[in-house]
């Protein structure tokens, strides 16, 4: 048995790569292609593309640069694992060849489509099968495909999501998983079984879906093409695969009801899990299977997902503050009291956000004095802006039953600015737990499971370490809170 399992997380910012030691439970290397972040490219207002081809390019110049930090034989790697950016359309031939770039998460175009089957299907029938709308995810991006693209659609012979896409070109072998397709809105809850009705309104062909294949355990097998590539044994399983989300919240061992992850990349995420059938009337946020669930055992993830978010403190920096790192951007913000002077930041400028009911409004900028305010008030109402808006989610959330006492978050991304974690705490009342992992790692993690090497999840978690702790305070609590209802209003 090797030594190592290798976990992938396919962003659409990056791509990133973990080892992660089998003995010691603990990650002994990462890196990341690209240095600069992935293009995201908007043909048209609302659109977002990428090339699934880059993803596949990137991986392995991400596994060279690992390489430079651990040197590895090729038997000493026992399985690999993925994470993937989620509700991507990936259309591909017989050779898995991409027939367009993928139309991915924060892609706006298919809104329409999926507000008009609801309306078709009817608001009980859809939310009690899909536990969503069909509202802006792969499902409804097929239908456009069809809708706008006829040729092209009568030459896909599959269609997968961006994780399916690179177990692909690692095996040659295409298949998906439920919660996969759940994430899609292809998942019928009730009948346990691909969204038959949805896919007949759409009069798209059931037999485009994927063969389904565990979550855990032995999805495909390493080609011997992907092996030499990799520097890895030909024949090693891909043994567990999930989308970024649900796969943040396994990183963080959050599988229970109760249990609650976060996330604050380029988009933000709270992910709670319940055991309760439960949605959300307008689907502001949604449930899709967890990455233990099954017919018997219901295990659901309801997701609140901000689309604007580390791409917000991104684009500050591009645009405005090239010279300065993100530490520096988040020194600057924290010699700013809470409220930020009374500038408001609203993140809403990465496609329709789910909250709003897939209203795209745009992001803005409010109650800026030219004579009062200067570059760390406007980081600090970004950061500031960012978990507002996943309070504004957080509160629907609440309303269908989920407790955020504990939110489990690695340390990284937005959770590396003290001032974001703090807002975090206090916004929310509740204590955050900053741990040593990530998507790549976590992926890693669940390969080892699925492929039989760890036996439970005691052994998987191990090498997991919490770094920090972050409990609310009732003073400043107040303070937020007023800064939070002053936001709320101007929304």
């Amino acid at each position: 048995m090797g030594r190592y399992v290798l976990g992938f997380d396919i962003g659409s910012s990056s791509v990133k790569a973990a080892l992660l030691d089998i003995d010691t439970g603990s990650s002994v290397a990462t890196a990341f292609s690209p240095a600069n972040e992935m293009t995201i490219h908007a043909p048209m207002p609302g659109f977002a593309e990428q090339d699934p081809e880059t993803w596949w390019q990137e991986l392995q110049h991400a596994v060279q640069l690992l390489k430079k930090k651990v040197s590895w034989n090729s038997e000493d790697v026992a399985a690999i694992g993925i994470s993937y950016q989620m509700h991507g359309l990936v259309c591909v031939d017989k050779t898995l060849k991409p027939l367009r770039p993928s139309i991915i998460w924060c892609d706006s175009r298919a809104v329409s489509i999926g507000e008009q089957a609801r309306a078709a299907l009817g608001d009980s029938f859809v939310l009690s099968r899909y536990l969503n709308s069909p509202g802006n995810f792969t499902a409804s991006k097929l239908k456009w495909v069809k809708e706008n693209e006829p040729e092209l659609y009568s030459n896909i012979y599959k269609i997968i999501l961006p994780g399916d896409y690179i177990a692909a070109k690692l095996s040659g072998v295409i298949n998906t998983t439920v919660s996969g397709l759940s994430e899609g809105i292809l998942w019928d809850f009730k009948q346990h079984q691909i969204a038959h009705d949805l896919l007949n309104h759409y009069e798209i062909d059931p037999s485009l879906i994927a063969e389904i294949v565990p979550t855990f355990g032995e999805q495909s097998l390493v080609s011997a093409m992907a092996a030499h590539l990799l520097g890895v044994k030909p024949g090693i399983p891909i043994s567990y695969r999930a989308g970024d989300q649900p796969n943040n919240a396994w990183s963080l061992n959050v599988l229970e009801p109760g249990e609650v992850a976060a996330t604050a990349g380029t988009s933000g995420v709270i992910y709670g899990i319940t055991e309760k059938v439960s949605y959300d009337l307008f689907s502001r946020v949604n449930s899709f299977a967890h990455v233990n669930h099954t017919d018997t055992l219901n295990r659901l993830g309801v997701l609140l997902c901000i689309n604007g978010t580390g791409i917000l403190n991104s684009w500050l920096r591009k645009q405005f503050f090239s010279s300065l790192e993100y530490s520096d951007m988040n020194a600057l913000a924290s010699q700013v009291s809470i409220g930020a002077d009374g500038v408001k930041f609203y993140p809403f400028g990465n496609g329709a956000e789910r909250i709003l009911q897939n209203k795209e409004p745009g992001g803005a900028l409010k109650g800026l004095s030219f004579n009062r305010h200067g570059a760390a008030h406007v980081i600090r109402a970004a950061q500031e802006g960012i978990v507002f808006a996943m309070k504004y989610g957080m509160d629907v959330m609440q309303e269908m039953g989920l407790t955020f006492q504990t939110v489990r978050a690695g340390q990284a991304n937005m959770f590396l600015s003290d001032v974001f974690a703090n807002t975090f705490a206090n916004t929310m009342d509740c204590t955050v737990e900053l741990y040593n992992t990530d998507g790549a790692v976590g992926a890693a993690r669940g390969a080892a499971l699925g492929a039989g090497i760890y036996k439970n999840r005691s052994e998987c978690f191990g090498g997991m370490k919490k770094l920090k702790m972050i409990e609310p305070d009732a003073d400043q609590q107040k303070t937020f809170s007023l800064a939070y209802e002053e936001w709320k209003a101007n929304l």
